[in-house]
């Protein structure tokens, strides 16, 4: 599966929008034989629990310029499991159910050390519009 904007989350920046700078957004760790990318998910719920390997804090850093995303990259302390292949951004709302889905991240590099997990984004930005 290639990288994508979630469809839920093009329609908000249609309409009222999120702004990314200023919310908790966050990464969360999949492991692709437990998730797969579906159009129709919309919330975190919509992602198995058992396909999160890990859940970073907030990110930091973050910028919208020229129409790019771009962040710090992230070091999440502390993960064990299954190996993991993809990332998917979503705002953290305080509930899984009304947490929305930003992008489908894939081809990313994931350094998984005992115990540490570093997602480093790409130079050019997370995604651009």
């Amino acid at each position: 599966m290639a990288s994508a904007l979630y469809p839920a989350y093009k329609e908000l920046l249609l309409g009222a929008g999120l702004n990314l700078t200023s919310l908790a957004i966050k990464a969360v760790v999949i492991d692709t034989a437990d998730y797969t990318y579906s159009a129709a998910h919309n919330f975190l719920d919509d992602v198995a629990a058992g396909s999160r390997i890990a859940t970073s804090s907030n990110l930091a850093s973050k910028t919208v310029t020229g129409g790019v995303f771009d962040a710090a990259d992230v070091v999440i302390n502390g993960v064990a499991g299954d190996a993991s292949e993809a990332v998917i951004l979503y705002y953290d709302s305080g509930s899984e159910a009304t947490s929305t889905l930003i992008a489908y991240l894939d081809g990313l590099t994931i350094q998984q050390n005992p115990g540490n997990l570093t997602i480093q984004w790409h130079a050019s930005g997370i995604f651009s519009l």
